[in-house]
């Protein structure tokens, strides 16, 4: 029976950008593993993706004109690293096989596209199997990480992907590999820059929509993988329909808006429900759909040497992932803080105005920023401060006015980075103008 080399080549590639979002769902989890903050917790995602927008260039040239052992070290080192992910005993060890990790995807994505065109047949169909196949795995890693962390732990995660990366070398049985000895001539601008954008605003989607279920409003990891099927199931369907829309900054800029329109609809939608992040996450799915194939068929269209052209565009995506972590997590962190401590003030107003003693009144409000202060970042569970009182219906009123407040607190301080977001998506817009007016009448 023939092996089908494409799917095992996509396979490779969906697995390694599926880390650039897989362990989104799982920061929580590591938050409590390795006692963390946000902000510090928010480099195993910038990491990973610093070293593919570093090493996806060089790793490009390397993969010219011998893919075939560009792939096979690329996927070994791939799944050495994610060994050590799993079994991480600290913090630093994690980070180190994250950083591993990027250099070894960045070597087989590359090499990948160079051997999609010889089993594809055609460079341009070798394009679109390799762009399907990453976008695959971006969207879907969330939802199949949160899926792993509640069942197995998170760092199953990492686990279940080094024999995955090993199956993969499959794909490259009886493929040659074809001798590059042309020029690759300069990388597309105008669309590597808009994907770069665009990226940085997928961040906010797949990165703070995430802690918003998990954070916010305290889903299980399992049940926030499921709400964020939505936006890989929208992508799907927007490919398809996409093909319909022949031109492609036309496309690009359809999709663009969506983006942008999804992120800011994302703005509104905290403190309401988590059902309500259904639409939004339909007009991002299917706006990354339209634009970002459409961005990299622009960005590889009639390149020579494919493999460096797409190096370029793994850079560039995976630089915007990075621009959107190191914009938004400030803002994020910011906004937390502030809507945080006005929630407490809140809940002291709330306390004060109780029925309860004064004295309970003393010690309950001890007990409360007892437990804030444990919570080192986190959420904290003021359930925890009414273990020891009173079952009675002044204490559960308080209990469920102070939780209520805090939520709210949270859920606001993703109002602010969110509408940034949706900037960055309105961003894209930009490069393509400048595209459309220098293309010749």
């Amino acid at each position: 029976m023939p092996v089908n080399r494409s799917r095992f080549l996509g396979l490779g590639i969906a697995l390694a950008l599926a880390d650039s979002s897989v362990v989104t769902l799982a920061l929580p989890d590591i938050i409590k593993r390795f006692h963390l903050e946000i902000a510090e917790v928010a480099w195993v995602l910038t990491l990973y993706n610093l070293g593919l927008a570093l090493a996806a260039v060089p790793a490009a040239y390397a993969a010219r004109g011998r893919p075939v052992l560009a792939f096979g070290a690329g996927t070994v080192v791939f799944a050495a690293a994610s060994l050590v992910c799993g079994f991480a005993p600290g913090y630093g060890w994690l980070l180190a096989g994250r950083g591993i990790q990027a250099v070894g995807g960045a070597l087989l994505i590359c090499a990948a596209l160079e051997l999609l065109s010889e089993t594809e047949g055609s460079d341009s169909q070798a394009v679109r199997v390799w762009a399907t196949a990453g976008l695959a795995g971006a969207a879907l890693g969330p939802a199949v990480g949160g899926i792993l962390t509640e069942t197995l732990g998170w760092e199953s995660i990492f686990l279940l992907q080094a024999p995955l990366a090993i199956i993969t070398l499959l794909g490259v049985r009886g493929i040659t590999g074809k001798a590059q000895r042309v020029a690759p001539g300069r990388p597309a601008l105008a669309p590597n820059l808009a994907l770069l954008l665009l990226s940085g605003a997928l961040t906010a989607a797949l990165f703070l929509l995430v802690l918003l279920l998990v954070d916010g409003w305290q889903m299980s990891p399992i049940a926030a993988g499921v709400v964020v099927t939505v936006m890989p199931a929208a992508m799907v369907a927007a490919r398809g329909l996409g093909r319909r829309i022949a031109d492609t900054s036309t496309r690009a800029a359809t999709g663009a808006v969506l983006v942008a329109g999804g992120l800011a609809a994302l703005a509104v939608v905290p403190g309401a429900s988590w059902v309500w992040t259904a639409p939004p996450q339909v007009l991002i799915g299917a706006g990354l759909g339209l634009a970002i194939s459409a961005l990299t068929e622009r960005a590889l269209s009639g390149r020579t040497v494919q493999a460096v052209h797409g190096g370029w565009t793994i850079a560039a995506r995976h630089a915007g992932v990075v621009l959107g972590l190191l914009l938004l997590t400030p803002v994020f962190t910011s906004s937390l803080d502030t809507n945080r401590r006005l929630a407490l003030q809140a809940g002291a107003a709330a306390v004060l105005d109780s029925d309860i003693s004064a004295t309970a009144k003393i010690t309950l409000a001890q007990d409360v920023l007892s437990e804030v202060a444990a919570a080192e970042g986190e959420l904290p569970d003021i359930s925890r401060a009414f273990v020891d009182r009173p079952d009675t219906p002044e204490y559960r009123e308080l209990e469920s006015s102070l939780v209520a407040e805090l939520e709210r607190g949270v859920t606001a301080a993703f109002r602010a980075p969110f509408g940034l977001a949706a900037l960055l998506a309105l961003a894209v817009l930009a490069p393509l103008t400048i595209t459309r007016r220098r293309r010749p009448a």
